[in-house]
């Protein structure tokens, strides 16, 4: 049996992480947040009191470390040589700041990338993130983009507490040489800006039953 991928992109505070939760939880899906695992490597890097853009040294690290990924509530969590870091980590201004250095790094993408399909074999899933239907899984039909103005985000970034200016997120994930944040050419596109997520949500369901989900 061929297992089905829901692809959700986006830039920074879109809102695309809570849409991908939600509609998991409603359909029943494995959730998978791609952005979380490059925070864990990050994590990893700024634990060990490395620096992110010294990419010889982040490449020694990937290889010396047990990157694994189990599922659990419908979610899925990174560990890194067996310790799990709490979202509350993954999420400090710290790693805000560097994780789009660890994300451009080719091999980090090439190794997480692999992990991210792997999800695939066990299950339909639901997998946000900024490359999903561009190069994870560019062959599935069920992409979608979620956006909102940067006024919006940057609003929503600063309620969260988080400390790091989206514009410049967007300018480093798109302007990135491998795997740049960017909008396929099949997916739908939605503005998230004036929208509450049961909105966002009931567009994307009535796209999903569109194309056949």
């Amino acid at each position: 049996m061929a297992y089905r991928a829901i692809a959700i992109d986006g830039p920074a505070a879109s809102g695309k992480s809570t849409v991908a939760r939600r509609l998991a939880e409603q359909l029943g899906l494995t959730m998978v947040n791609s952005g979380a695992m490059y925070r864990a490597v990050t994590w990893e890097v700024l634990r060990r009191e490395m620096d992110p853009g010294d990419t010889p040294e982040v490449l020694k690290l990937l290889r010396q470390v047990r990157w694994g990924c189990v599922i659990r509530d419908g979610a899925t969590i990174m560990s890194v040589d067996g310790v799990e870091p709490a979202m509350s980590e993954l999420k400090s201004d710290a790693v805000n700041a560097s994780v789009s250095l660890i994300a451009r790094i080719p091999e980090v993408r090439t190794l997480l990338v692999e992990k991210q399909r792997e999800f695939l074999e066990l299950g339909d899933l639901v997998m946000e993130g900024r490359d999903i239907g561009t190069v994870v899984f560019p062959s599935t039909p069920f992409k979608f983009y979620i956006t909102a103005s940067e006024e919006v985000r940057a609003a929503r970034r600063a309620a969260e507490g988080a400390a790091d200016a989206v514009s410049e997120r967007d300018k480093q994930d798109s302007e990135r040489k491998v795997a740049p944040l960017k909008v396929a050419d099949d997916a739908v596109v939605i503005d998230t800006s004036e929208l509450s997520i049961e909105q966002v949500l009931e567009q994307v369901k009535s796209k999903l039953n569109e194309l056949g989900w």
